[in-house]
């Protein structure tokens, strides 16, 4: 998962956090901010009450020792005033229940006793606590409504935010990891940003590249002058090795020396010209700009190799469902390729075995298998097959340097061609070549 991807969720969660506690709480929130307000017109009213009896006199609301009662309309407030004993006291606001008119109604009632002219007066201010949570549920679903509103709003800003501080990480990964080839040589492109940790990150992922492409170089230079190097001295030997089985007076036993160290040569030969071809491959020393179908190709590696089949009487079955033709390419080199496999399936096969090799089209592209019913691979030593020099339990069997594979893989590298290998010990191996589609066009009808 994106880092923004997990800010993005970590905002979102912890609002709906927030949003869930706040709808929670809501309702006695709601309920608090109404008695509040509440109060405060009780206390308004019973303040204007008692300003109207100072400047006008009692009798304004009682006359002749009676009490005064009156009421809104479907009961909702009343006001109600009385004289009480000499020295009662109260001032509260509370709720209350109250018989009006044979109904029994809960009221939130200002009490407050005051006198005036040397008598003690009771005043009651109530208002219906039903209509005071009339209001409750509007006030609840604008106050979700607005906070829903901010909330989206914050979500969307927190994205923004995210997608604006994350954008120079993304292009240090695109450009520096994702969109680099290694080993690849390139100049450095600072990416631009104002945080100090994504410039600590480019300068030091630019560093890092730096000394790995530096080694590559070294290990590629030193390959391809050491096997330059050593081929002039491996021919002059050859040579001197071929004119000494000219002359007539070399005795028996040395002959048998002599091709004993033109064997060696031969290996060491060998060996040379493989790296050589490696380093030329990696160097990207070799042009793609070759057409071929599969078909010719696989029917050119089965002429080069059908001595070698014979030799071991196995058998080889070309089934090419779909022919291809494959361009941009190195024919050379994908000769080389499906020659090395298929000379190792023919190298780690059984007497009388088999080698089927098919092709047909898939949805990535196209792909070619080599499958051979020879002795198979470890389990344990499969990952190691593409290591140069790497001589796997069944190679110390054969003549075998542990070169084939590691040109199939930087061949198949260099054409973007991915390689994957299934193997069962004792039953056989089979590698498969997957081509893009870059690479491939239907074949021409002959």
């Amino acid at each position: 998962m994106k880092l923004k991807t997990k800010l993005t969720l970590f905002n979102a969660i912890s609002k709906l956090v927030i949003v869930t506690l706040f709808v929670l709480l809501l309702p006695s929130i709601i309920e608090n901010i109404n008695k509040n307000y509440t109060d405060g017109r009780l206390l308004k009213q019973k303040n204007k009450l008692l300003q109207i009896v100072k400047e006008r006199g009692i009798k304004t609301y009682i006359e002749g020792g009676e009490s005064y009662g009156s009421y809104l309309p479907l009961k909702e407030e009343y006001i109600s005033l009385d004289t009480v004993e000499d020295g009662y006291f109260l001032d509260t606001i509370q709720d209350e229940q109250r018989a009006v008119e044979r109904d029994t109604i809960d009221y939130r009632i200002l009490s407050h006793t005051f006198e005036v002219g040397g008598k003690t007066y009771l005043l009651e201010i109530g208002k219906s606590v039903e209509t005071i949570g009339e209001t409750s549920g509007p006030l609840q679903n604008i106050a979700l409504e607005i906070l829903l509103g901010m909330v989206l709003l914050t979500i969307l800003a927190d994205v923004l935010y995210a997608n604006y501080i994350l954008k120079p990480l993304s292009l240090i990964i695109k450009t520096k990891l994702i969109g680099n080839k290694f080993p690849s040589f390139t100049l450095y492109k600072e990416v631009k940003t104002s945080t100090s940790d994504f410039q600590h990150l480019d300068i030091s992922i630019h560093q890092m590249i730096e000394a790995i492409e530096q080694a590559f170089q070294k290990e590629r230079e030193f390959i391809s002058n050491a096997s330059h190097e050593l081929m002039t001295p491996i021919s002059i030997l050859q040579s001197k090795i071929e004119n000494m089985f000219e002359q007539e007076d070399i005795a028996d036993e040395l002959k048998v020396r002599m091709l004993e160290m033109q064997k060696i040569l031969n290996r060491l030969k060998s060996i040379t010209k493989t790296l050589l071809l490696i380093s030329q491959i990696e160097n990207d020393q070799f042009l793609k700009e070759d057409k071929i179908s599969v078909n010719t190709l696989l029917q050119d590696v089965y002429e080069e190799i059908s001595i070698r089949l014979q030799e071991r009487n196995i058998s080889l079955e070309i089934l090419i469902a779909d022919d291809v033709e494959l361009i941009n390419v190195n024919k050379f080199l994908l000769f080389n390729l499906l020659f090395n496999l298929v000379n190792n399936a023919i190298k780690y096969n059984r007497q009388n075995g088999t080698i089927t090799v098919t092709g047909k089209l898939e949805k990535y592209g196209y792909s070619i298998n080599i499958a051979d019913t020879g002795i198979g691979i470890d389990a344990e030593q499969l990952p190691y097959i593409f290591d140069r020099f790497k001589k796997i339990r069944q190679s110390l069997l054969q003549d075998s340097f542990g070169l084939g594979l590691p040109i199939v893989k930087s061949i198949a590298a260099f054409h973007d061609i991915t390689v994957t290998v299934i193997s069962e010990k004792g039953t056989g191996s089979t590698f498969t070549l997957h081509i893009p589609h870059k690479l491939i066009q239907p074949a021409r009808p002959v």
